[in-house]
């Protein structure tokens, strides 16, 4: 939108950009001033006059001078209007180019490894809030606990035990930032240990493995197939510290891990004392039946279990969760440090209250049914316009593989990106020494688009297909 004025002695030319008008008007108007177009002490219009020429409502002029005043950049008497203020305005030094727009990014976006945002229940979450806040004791404002609020770690215990199967006592609990927080502790804990390696699963995230060779371990990666990874072959590993698993839900591939490969890897850390890490990223996503329990179940003294509100919730709470095996917590602890500098007390109590409440189990429901019905429609999407497509995976999680003709993966991410659609191929997934080649296919995160543009994401993804 762009216009104009020339009244109170005021020629200028504005340019209205941006979604809200508001915004838009108080940039244009910062512009102006910053440019010297509008110079200290020049009156501008009345906020009737300049609604009516903008063609906007008057209280959206009104609103945007007053934020102005309150930054600066106007004054407002009684009787004499609205003026630019009568102070010094740095001026951009000659020569000195403007920055270019940064390139539009793509109109969609199919990447996996984040929930619906748009979803998040922003008003349970503020209730829960408030009553963290107004219940919170005196204590919770100093210096925490390096385990984490025993509020939080209390009802993580029980939902965990309920929920996913995890022996869970509150004192083997440790609240952490998130997944990565939670890996960087153990891998430091590992090295001093004198652990020299750590197997991985041939398919996961780069991010992940590069932090445990930053920590100075080496990696294995073991082989895949049908049944998940094959931990069948970590005997072969003695100078391996600890296998890392995404035992109910493989990330990227979607496959739960087999029983008797459970059973593999507990039995390999029974005799090797070595850990198991269980990264259970999305386990209460299971569309099918009821999801399976955490590996850590099967021997709470060998497994670390890992979990995160990342997935169910928002990444942007940065509030993970450890659960240790006793001899553990210890050396956790002493890796964390002696306070708790990376999980916000207040933050912490709301979770605890959250899930206190019963919000977070309706709210996992809720959500539950959401991404069934995006992977519903995925499915019948590629069954009527992309027949050739199959998704292979259990019915789980917040992501999809696509399999994909031999040999035409990296076309069709560059076909994607032409339709302007974001998402990767899984070859972006594949340890460097996993065997073999590889199979050709997309990784598709169904549940990031907003309601708004999950149409259009799938219309796109169908068209880019061969």
């Amino acid at each position: 939108m762009t216009d104009s004025w020339a009244t109170f002695g005021a020629d200028l030319h504005l340019e209205l950009r941006g979604s809200g008008l508001r915004t838009g008007l108080m940039d244009a108007l910062r512009e102006a001033v910053r440019s010297g177009r509008l110079a200290p002490g020049t009156r501008l219009p009345s906020s009737r006059s300049l609604a009516a020429d903008l063609g906007i409502a008057r209280n959206t002029v009104a609103d945007a001078y007053a934020e102005l005043v309150a930054e600066g950049w106007l004054v407002a008497q009684q009787g004499s209007g609205t003026r630019v203020a009568r102070r010094a305005v740095p001026r951009r030094p000659a020569g000195v180019a403007r920055p270019r727009p940064a390139r539009p990014g793509p109109e969609y976006n199919l990447r996996a490894g984040a929930p619906d945002l748009a979803s998040f229940p922003r008003a349970e979450w503020l209730k829960a809030a408030r009553r963290a806040l107004a219940t919170a004791p005196y204590e919770a404002f100093g210096y925490g606990d390096p385990r984490g609020r025993i509020e939080l770690r209390t009802v993580l215990a029980d939902y965990l035990a309920r929920a996913r199967g995890v022996y869970a006592d509150p004192e083997r609990v440790v609240v952490c930032s998130g997944f990565v927080h939670g890996l960087m502790l153990m891998a430091k804990v590992l090295r001093r240990r004198r652990a020299r390696e750590v197997a991985v699963e041939s398919y996961g995230l780069e991010l992940h493995w590069n932090l445990l060779i930053e920590a100075g371990l080496r990696l294995r990666a073991l082989p895949f197939g049908q049944q998940g990874s094959a931990t069948g072959e970590l005997g072969s590993l003695r100078a391996a510290g600890a296998v890392l698993l995404t035992p109910a839900h493989q990330f990227p591939m979607g496959v739960a891990l087999h029983p008797d490969r459970r059973a593999a890897a507990v039995d390999w850390a029974r005799a090797t004392g070595g850990l198991i890490l269980e990264d259970d990223y999305d386990g209460e996503f299971r569309y099918d039946r009821q999801p399976v329990g955490a590996l850590q179940g099967l021997d709470p003294d060998r497994v670390v279990y890992l979990g995160t509100a990342s997935k169910s919730l928002a990444p942007g709470l940065r509030l993970g969760w450890m659960v240790l095996p006793e001899d553990l917590v210890g050396e956790v602890l002493e890796a964390k440090g002696t306070v708790d500098w990376a999980s916000g007390t207040l933050d912490q109590l709301t979770l605890a209250e959250f899930i206190a409440s019963g919000a977070y189990d309706r709210h996992v429901r809720g959500m539950r049914l959401r991404y069934r019905r995006r992977r519903d429609q995925l499915v019948a999407a590629l069954a009527e316009r992309a027949p050739g497509i199959s998704v292979s995976g259990i019915a789980a999680g917040l992501h999809a593989v696509l399999e994909l003709p031999p040999g035409t993966e990296h076309s069709v991410v560059r076909s994607a990106a032409w339709q302007g659609l974001a998402v990767e191929g899984l070859s972006r997934y594949r340890h460097g020494d996993a065997a073999g080649r590889g199979r050709d296919a997309l990784v598709v995160g169904y549940a990031t688009p907003p309601d708004s543009a999950w149409t259009g994401a799938l219309d796109a993804l169908c068209r880019a297909l061969p």
